[in-house]
């Protein structure tokens, strides 16, 4: 392995820059379904692989289409007309010592549970086909997991970062509070399909927030819009309470709306998706493994959800940049930020990525003589336990959408 390359660029850190962008997906939004759907089979495949085979063999499912279906919302309840399709597919393992594994079997049983769990107004026997592309993988891939130290699969570039701006975690909250069990009980008029949009200028922020309302919940055009008032009214009292640096937080709710124009001046759907009928979505268009789109930051374009959580890097490195910069963070005083990159070589071990390389912005009264040589050390060490980093991606302890 390249020694890593432990720099200051004199960066601006995000938090300081005069304007910021920041996106979330929510649990609900089409991408993330593709991504939080995937990483789920990637899951189920690991521990049925570990227990009939005593290891995890090649896999990555990795490719997922959701198809839009037809509906057709109206108040009070409208109805599905089309079912939205989902295509599974990539690469599987399905024999292993003469015996068969019924990838498919787990991989739709799987999917099945994920939509029942997750989405509640989705019936994933009535409202969702399910396509099957799953193929076994390459050869040569495939003898990777039969070595007795697991390498790189893929050559590929990771980038991570820390600490979270005020402006990342107000997004991440707010979407994570709209789909909280909690607020669901209060407005169970929300659907599942949230996507968060905040514009930071200076230090106010302003968030463009989109909610699918549920159709049944909503009798006529006043009940849309006297929820909809108060779905603002609390949404604007818990980001207020947020605020620590920022000054202020204005939002606006699902601005298309227009009350001129009936039912179709207001965003309901059926299900609470817009996959049912108005938007389809793909593993990788959405957020990255922190669960962001953060516009200003260093960006990866892998694709992490599916990809196996063993030697993987398009998974592996991904998250464990963005774990690295947060150790690093909060380990080494001193610091307004750091970012990290790694980037693997195809056959190389994991501990010993191709380059590594951590941009630190620096406090007024920090030096970088002070802050070098512990940042080494504590590179080197969690690169030495990557095994056991890649052991908590098989558990799931990561969300990566």
């Amino acid at each position: 392995m390249t020694l890593p390359v432990i720099a200051s660029s004199g960066r601006t850190p995000v938090a300081q820059l005069p304007v910021e962008l920041v996106e979330r997906k929510g649990l609900g939004h089409p991408d993330t379904i593709c991504d939080a759907v995937m990483e789920t089979v990637s899951l189920a495949l690991s521990r049925e692989y570990r227990a009939r085979c005593g290891h995890i063999l090649h896999h990555n499912v990795d490719k997922a289409l959701l198809v839009a279906g037809e509906s057709e919302p109206g108040f009070g309840g409208g109805r599905i007309i089309v079912p939205m399709r989902l295509i599974v597919g990539d690469r599987a393992a399905s024999r292993w010592n003469g015996q068969t594994i019924p990838v498919w079997e787990i991989a739709e049983a799987t999917v099945k549970d994920w939509f029942r769990q997750h989405l509640r107004f989705v019936d994933p026997d009535r409202h969702v086909v399910l396509q099957n592309e799953l193929h076994p993988g390459s050869t040569e891939l495939m003898n990777i997991f039969a070595r007795r130290q697991l390498t790189a699969n893929d050559t590929s570039a990771g980038v991570g970062y820390a600490p979270l701006t005020e402006t990342e975690r107000l997004v991440l909250a707010a979407e994570r509070y709209l789909n909280s069990p909690e607020f669901k009980a209060r407005f169970p008029i929300t659907g599942e399909d949230i996507k968060v949009m905040g514009v930071r200028h200076g230090r106010q922020l302003s968030l463009t927030v989109a909610i699918a309302f549920v159709d049944r919940f909503v009798t006529g055009p006043a009940s849309y819009f006297q929820q909809k008032e108060l779905i603002q009214q609390d949404l604007t009292g818990f980001i207020q309470r947020q605020l620590v640096e920022l000054d202020s937080a204005g939002i606006a709710l699902n601005a298309l709306d227009d009350p001129q124009r009936g039912a179709g001046g207001m965003y309901l759907t059926v299900l609470g998706t817009s996959a049912e009928g108005a938007d389809g979505g793909e593993v990788g268009r959405g957020n990255r493994v922190n669960g962001l789109i953060s516009f200003n930051r260093p960006q990866s374009l892998e694709a992490a959800a599916g990809k196996n959580p063993v030697s993987h890097v398009g998974k592996i490195y991904n998250v464990f940049s963005h774990h690295l910069a947060a150790r690093i963070y909060q380990t080494c005083p001193g610091l307004n930020e750091v970012n990290v990159w790694m980037c693997s070589r195809i056959g190389c071990t994991l501990d010993a990525p191709w380059s590594l390389s951590v941009d630190l912005s620096l406090k007024p009264d920090a030096v970088m003589s002070d802050v070098e040589q512990p940042v080494r050390d504590l590179i080197l060490r969690e690169l030495s336990q990557i095994n056991e980093f890649t052991e908590r991606l098989v558990r799931g302890e990561f969300s990566v959408c």
